[in-house]
């Protein structure tokens, strides 16, 4: 009989997704702040893109649904972070306005399967409370 394979936080749509924006960032964004020597938000916005997908990835790696949770809630707000920093270049003019809404889309898709994966941790845990606290499985008395 053959094991199932280990699971891993590759396979998550939320990491997917994050790891989308990352490139986008690093593809799309990063050689124009480069090119116009914006090393603050540049640097800035590298380091945010990695949060998402870094902390996504050492939530999964807790197997604890409310750690995981603690560690998306991070991943959720470096993703803000990332919207805040695209809106920095837009309104500096470094970037464009079709770029600026490539971004967008980026985020908007990574939020909201953020959200839906954290809503399922949530879930999750209620769950499992619930099933430890049922009187089914306690011990007979």
């Amino acid at each position: 009989m053959e094991e199932e394979p280990t699971k891993t936080f590759k396979e998550l749509d939320a990491w997917k997704s994050g790891r989308e924006l990352r490139i986008f960032v690093f593809r799309q964004i990063v050689p124009i702040l480069k090119n116009l020597k914006e090393f603050d938000l540049l640097d800035q916005i590298k380091r945010a893109s990695r949060s998402v997908t870094h902390n996504i990835a050492e939530g999964h790696g807790r197997f604890h649904f409310l750690d995981n949770y603690r560690f998306c809630s991070q991943a959720r707000g470096s993703l803000n972070e990332v919207l805040d920093q695209l809106i920095t270049c837009h309104d500096d003019d470094l970037i464009s306005d079709d770029l600026y809404q490539l971004g967008r889309e980026h985020f908007n898709k990574s939020l909201r399967i953020l959200n839906g994966y954290m809503s399922w941790l949530k879930r999750s845990s209620a769950a499992k409370v619930a099933a430890k606290d049922s009187p089914q499985s306690s011990p007979n008395l």
